[in-house]
């Protein structure tokens, strides 16, 4: 089976539609969880520290498998995964209907609805990105989308349902929902060709003849039943046979001298492969040290070192907002007249306008993406300081149009991460850095949550979050300020086997 080249079009957009409603269904309900954090938090009676974490770890435990996830969906492809976390994703959300207490939740939706939203993430960008490869800018940042149109629709759904039918209702309704998924992960057909010419040489005929020392040894132990076999009937014939035939004691030397021959191969085998075996052990250790090396030598660029500081801080401060937002309404006693849309939806439509927006100005040459990601810190630094101040519905729909305009830089962050690395190490650093941003966003709440146990207001914990955001902000930028000539001054000294990290002074 031979893969084709990618389409750029055809049935690729069918599999866009399906990714974009797969993001919606799986991260509408993680996305606006701020909802039915307000209602578990009366359910349940615990601190809000401690339940801020049933949303944090549904929104960040994704990020943190996110090699687990691509081993996944590289072995067994995307549409098997894809089907298979629609399972998880709708299971976990009908089980936290049924939830007891807090730590039930912590498992039903924060583990299985986080680890089956972060395989359907994977699952999605790999279909796309095999089908588009001209237009895979395109098709991922419509897909993208796809999460925050959810987070917009969800928040004003699950207010509804809730309002209808209770929390339990809603969380069944929501699941059932989520079966959809089935559906569009069914539509996921892999790229491959089956009326391509075969290879010439197979991967299996390329491997060395040790692989095959056990699959040689069955057959000779099936050929020698065989001769044990005609060498008993020939003993037989010898002891109950009076004129037996001299061809009996010939077979009976032809045996002996098989079973000697067999045991030396046998030894000569086995002897080839504990050596290849070693060998083998060797070079995958050899694989695990060039790996930590090539990781270490990514932390010495100086701009990696402060986005790998600023993303994890980004995390910690700037994701709150889209969790606890209805509960600061909520302490400012907000009027209900006044609560024309929730503020939940507010920031998820904004942060669909800021993807592309972000997005669409990252292209352009005149622009560095590098330093327009780091403006998109200091502003939303700055927003975070002002939430205490705000008193009434306006100022706080306000800043939550501005706060998920300014989260849509996501959609630039691959840009600054291949800016900074290089494409070659891309997949590398990536992965890296969204292990941190996941471990940011498991943390944020709960440290934000647990700031208002102890003050009884929020304010102490937004100054919190503000500084976290300015803080990494200004650390890359002051990594990337004096790093263009020297990072162009260092590659030349890397030995041959190390790759250099760049920044160019364009995006």
């Amino acid at each position: 089976m031979v893969f084709r080249k990618p389409p750029d079009g055809g049935w690729g957009w069918v599999i866009v539609v399906v990714s974009f409603f797969t993001q919606f269904l799986c991260y509408g309900s993680p996305l606006a969880v701020g909802v039915l954090y307000v209602e578990w938090l009366d359910a349940f009676g615990e601190g809000k520290g401690k339940t801020a974490w049933v949303g944090s770890l549904a929104n960040g435990i994704g990020l943190l498998a996110s090699p687990v996830c691509s081993i996944c969906v590289s072995s067994f492809g995307a549409r098997p995964v894809a089907i298979f976390s629609g399972f998880m994703v709708a299971g976990g959300l009908m089980m936290s209907s049924f939830a007891p207490n807090i730590y039930f939740l912590y498992l039903s939706y924060g583990i299985v609805v986080g680890l089956g939203c972060g395989l359907l993430y994977t699952a999605t960008v790999t279909i796309t990105c095999h089908y588009f490869d001209k237009r895979r800018g395109l098709a991922l940042g419509l897909i993208s989308t796809g999460s925050s149109v959810g987070l917009f629709i969800y928040a004003a759904l699950q207010r509804e349902l809730i309002d209808l039918y209770g929390l339990d209702g809603c969380l069944l309704i929501v699941g059932a929902l989520s079966l959809n998924i089935l559906a569009c992960g069914s539509l996921m057909r892999p790229l491959k060709s089956s009326d391509s010419p075969p290879l010439e040489k197979t991967c299996v005929d390329k491997v060395p003849d040790q692989y095959f020392v056990y699959h040689e040894k069955e057959k000779t132990v099936e050929e020698n039943i065989s001769i044990l076999e005609k060498g008993y009937i020939d003993e037989k014939c010898v002891n109950n046979v009076p004129d037996y035939k001299p061809d009996c004691i010939l077979n009976k030397s032809v045996l002996t001298s098989i079973n000697v021959n067999e045991k030396d191969t046998y030894k000569k085998k086995v002897v080839e492969q504990t050596n290849f075996c070693k060998q083998l052990a060797k070079r995958k250790w050899q694989l695990y040290l060039n790996y930590w090396e090539e990781t270490v030598v990514l932390f010495k660029s100086k701009v990696f070192s402060a986005l790998f500081v600023a993303i994890l801080l980004f995390d910690i401060g700037g994701f709150p907002p889209s969790l606890l937002m209805e509960d600061v309404a909520r302490s400012a006693n907000i009027s209900e007249d006044d609560y024309h849309v929730p503020l939940i939806s507010i920031i998820g439509i904004m942060t669909a306008v800021g993807k592309l927006t972000l997005g669409i100005l990252a292209d352009f040459k005149w622009v560095n993406a590098l330093y327009l990601y780091v403006s998109t810190l200091i502003m939303t630094g700055m927003a975070l300081f002002v939430i205490p101040f705000a008193k009434s519905y306006l100022t706080l729909a306000m800043l939550s149009g501005f706060l998920g305009f300014l989260t849509g830089n996501w959609s630039i962050f691959p840009y600054v991460t291949t800016k900074t690395v290089g494409i070659e190490k891309l997949t590398h650093a990536y992965g890296i850095l969204m292990f941190f941003a996941g471990l940011g966003n498991s943390l944020g709440p709960p440290i934000v949550g647990w700031f208002y146990d102890w003050t009884q207001e929020y304010d102490t914990a937004f100054y919190f979050s503000g500084f976290c955001v300015l803080l990494g902000g200004f650390l890359l930028l002051l990594a990337a300020l004096p790093c263009w000539n020297a990072c162009a001054n260092q590659s030349s000294k890397l030995p041959p086997n190390t790759y250099s990290y760049k920044v160019a002074s364009s995006a």
